[in-house]
């Protein structure tokens, strides 16, 4: 197969998705927005043995490009529309582009998102880049700014999983639901929107909770403190490793995926799937709490060029 044969076989669908008007197969999509909103765009590059290792199952790979992407447009409280891909690869492996494809169009029908365009290339290591476009209300999309004193700071889901299961993968055991938290991560696109007009302000959570909302904070201009002992976490990472190594992971372990987001506690009880772990501040640091002391939490970690 060359490029446009793969192209034509794995990733071209013939669909009607509201809004495309052109899409794969010309030089460029064509897409009709909504005049009444505004659309959020989201770019994300996944790089082999960097993002994830060299063995891990094409389909998983795609699903997970697709996920970080959709995380990105949930964290801002928008709805996904449309995605384009960008793919390198080693070869044409019909077995691999096939079960690629799968993944991707799983994660696609999943979140209700569709393919109309990218770019396919031969090249020494696998890259995958995904870019989705989004829709939110006009002037409604959550910021990382915006977050005030007295607001209370929530995360969704439960935090530490992906890096667990990251850990797991590493030391050859494939098969545990901590290790499915690392490869599929779940987009909270719904609670996304929900949090619309009632978050004060949002980030997704990739890097590591701490250095998340570290950077909410800054965008704010603001403090906040939270409790490590309020801290969500699942009953298959509590049975993975000890406390102190719970801690870190769901502190700085990176790749959850889930939502950290500021706001007033009196308007998001009809929200499910959140849970209370501080407070915004006056000040401008970050304290970690435990058992009423500060505890220092060591964020160092992957950084590129680093």
């Amino acid at each position: 197969m060359d490029e446009f044969d793969l192209i034509r076989r794995f990733f071209d669908r013939r669909l009607d998705a509201a809004g495309v008007a052109v899409g794969i197969g010309d030089d460029g999509a064509v897409l009709n927005p909504d005049a009444a909103n505004q659309q959020v765009q989201v770019i994300d590059t996944l790089v082999e043995g960097v993002h994830f290792p060299e063995d891990t199952n094409p389909a998983d790979i795609a699903y997970r490009a697709v996920a970080v992407n959709l995380s990105d447009i949930a964290a801002m409280g928008a709805r996904p529309r449309w995605m384009t891909l960008a793919l390198t690869m080693h070869d044409a492996s019909e077995h691999w582009v096939e079960a690629f494809a799968s993944g991707l169009f799983d994660a696609a029908d999943t979140f209700g998102v569709a393919l109309v365009g990218g770019d396919t290339t031969r090249g020494a290591t696998l890259v995958v880049t995904v870019s989705i476009t989004g829709e939110v209300e006009r002037g409604t999309s959550l910021l990382r700014r915006g977050a005030r004193p007295g607001d209370a700071i929530f995360v969704t889901g439960t935090l530490g999983d992906a890096a667990a299961g990251l850990s797991l993968l590493q030391r050859g055991e494939p098969d545990s639901e901590l290790v499915q938290r690392f490869l599929r991560p779940t987009p909270r696109i719904d609670i996304g929107t929900a949090l619309v007009a009632k978050a004060s302000a949002a980030i997704d959570i990739s890097d590591g909770l701490v250095g998340d909302l570290s950077k909410l904070l800054t965008a704010s201009g603001v403090g906040g403190e939270i409790h490590l002992d309020k801290l969500p976490l699942s009953d298959a990472l509590r049975q993975c490793a000890p406390a102190a190594q719970q801690i870190q992971w769901a502190t700085c372990g990176g790749d959850d995926y889930e939502l950290c987001f500021t706001a007033d506690e009196d308007v998001v009880t009809d929200i499910d799937g959140i849970t209370k772990i501080g407070r915004i501040t006056a000040g401008r640091d970050l304290k970690c709490m435990l058992d009423g002391d500060v505890v220092e939490i060591d964020v160092s970690g992957y950084r590129h060029f680093q």
